[in-house]
């Protein structure tokens, strides 16, 4: 049996957006569950400040589906922001940068050894965004790339639509801006193609893929975008 996959959803998603994509994937014989957020679990976080609310319920999450299929290791997909958290859950120093907890925690961090892959879809893994640097930077200083050769990291971005200064693409174009600098350029409507791969992953391109199940197109969890990315779960 395919090691069980937990989605993280990303900012300010709740869990209800990913339940279609959670029971895709097990109809295809992975074990999925999706972590329990609601959009108001993500307010404390508003601003750019710490992610621990998140973190704790990540790791609720990854407790109960090790306790539940008795398996020492886990798949994780994060969606978005989901994945650039995902990287300070399995990383291994303190995410004391907020000031909001001590070193001595345990089990908010340091889970490398439990994660075999980490798929992430759409994730802007840097970005210039002043309220979600700190957050970003600590990822980025401290584990660049695909930093931990015991795990398997899966980047993939969506080639939806090009950032033009037009009423259609004004929202892609300064999101691109925002996140690269840069916003006349390819990326799935919010998160620019550059941003979403990391040096040393797996780095997949999906033309015509849209950010979120929101989104007006296909996105990543639509079902027959899925097997683009699916045997990497198997």
């Amino acid at each position: 049996m395919p090691l069980p996959t937990v989605i993280l959803p990303g900012f300010f998603a709740g869990a209800e957006d990913y339940y279609l994509l959670a029971q895709y994937l097990n109809q295809q014989g992975i074990p999925t569950v999706v972590v329990p957020l609601r959009k108001r679990d993500w307010f404390p976080t508003i601003g750019g400040r710490s992610m621990v609310p998140i973190l704790q319920k990540i790791n609720a999450t990854v407790e109960q589906v090790l306790d539940k299929y008795s398996v020492p290791q886990i798949n994780l997909v994060g969606h978005s922001a989901g994945g650039w958290i995902a990287r300070i859950y399995i990383g291994e120093k303190p995410y004391i940068v907020h000031g909001d907890v001590t070193e001595t925690v345990i089990g908010l961090w340091n889970m490398y050894p439990v994660v075999n892959t980490l798929i992430t879809l759409g994730t802007p893994h840097i970005s210039q965004e002043r309220w979600t640097r700190k957050n970003l930077d600590f990822v980025k200083d401290n584990y660049p790339g695909a930093f931990y050769s015991q795990v398997r990291y899966v980047c993939i971005a969506g080639k939806a639509v090009y950032g033009q200064r037009t009423f259609k693409t004004w929202l892609p174009y300064n999101s691109y801006q925002l996140t690269i600098g840069q916003g006349e350029t390819w990326g799935d409507g919010i998160t620019p193609v550059e941003a979403a791969h990391l040096e040393g992953a797996e780095n997949l391109t999906l033309d015509g893929v849209w950010h979120s199940p929101r989104s007006p197109g296909k996105w990543y969890g639509s079902p027959d975008i899925i097997g683009s990315w699916l045997d990497y779960l198997a």
